[in-house]
């Protein structure tokens, strides 16, 4: 995917009010940009991080800057460790995953016919991220999730904050799996820091117990890298998924 402009660039002041942060430009001029995450961004929004934002000619919008990127670093609070990117605006997962698709980057989902977008489905109503049909084979149905969450020594976890919302569509992508449908969770991985995927347990409990029930009922589930520049979005290599935490995930935790 790529920006439709290279992205501009400036320090992060705050985020506040969910969707709004403040930067400081290069000429010190300040700006109060989109903030496109509904999550705590725990770890990708620390005040004096480098941003990056694009920008929309469009004179209806209030905000005419959208925040992109966020520089992070590999161990949260401690100076001196290497750095990486991070893409805090969740939107653009879907996108990276679906030109992921077409370019056949992931092996599972290859052999369909059509990719749609956005498709009501399910018993509670929800939106499915891209539904894959052929005429020979059961119809997939793949929700996105975009993974920002680095704790450190590689681990990436989901959700950053209690999220009902994804544990609705664990319980949706189960009951495809029940229908005789094929149901898959992709967690687009938006920090180059990240390594390896699990779910935050000890942020949502709910979301862990679900996930690990969905794979048990026949839900699939990967995670893919991005590879990320100021220009451009690409979905990279796979990346491995835990559903519990490993003896060092929980020292980690600890640690923190």
């Amino acid at each position: 995917m790529k920006f439709e402009q290279p992205l501009k660039n400036g320090v992060l002041l705050r985020r506040y009010k969910r969707f709004l942060a403040d930067i400081s430009l290069p000429c010190g001029k300040k700006l109060t940009l989109h903030c496109p995450n509904t999550g705590s961004m725990l770890n990708c929004a620390e005040p004096e991080s480098q941003v990056w934002f694009s920008w929309s000619d469009n004179p209806k919008r209030k905000y005419p800057g959208t925040w992109e990127l966020v520089e992070v670093q590999a161990e949260p609070g401690k100076s001196g460790q290497s750095k990486g990117l991070a893409c805090i605006n969740t939107g653009r997962a879907n996108t990276v995953v679906y030109e992921g698709i077409q370019a056949g980057v992931i092996d599972h989902l290859k052999g369909y016919e059509t990719v749609r977008k956005e498709v009501k489905y399910g018993a509670e109503r929800s939106r499915i991220d891209l539904l894959l049909e052929s005429a020979d084979k059961p119809s997939c149905y793949v929700e996105v999730k975009s993974v920002t969450l680095a704790v450190g020594r590689g681990w990436g976890l989901f959700p950053d904050a209690i999220s009902a919302r994804g544990t609705k569509h664990l319980r949706e992508l189960a009951a495809m799996c029940a229908e005789g449908h094929r149901a898959v969770l992709i967690f687009c991985v938006q920090n180059t820091l990240i390594e390896q995927v699990a779910p935050a347990d000890h942020i949502d409990s709910a979301y862990g117990k679900a996930l690990r029930e969905a794979v048990a009922a026949g839900v699939e589930v990967y995670a893919y890298g991005v590879n990320m520049t100021p220009s451009s979005l690409v979905l990279d290599q796979q990346l491995p998924v835990y559903l519990n935490y490993d003896p060092e995930l929980k020292a980690l935790l600890d640690e923190v």
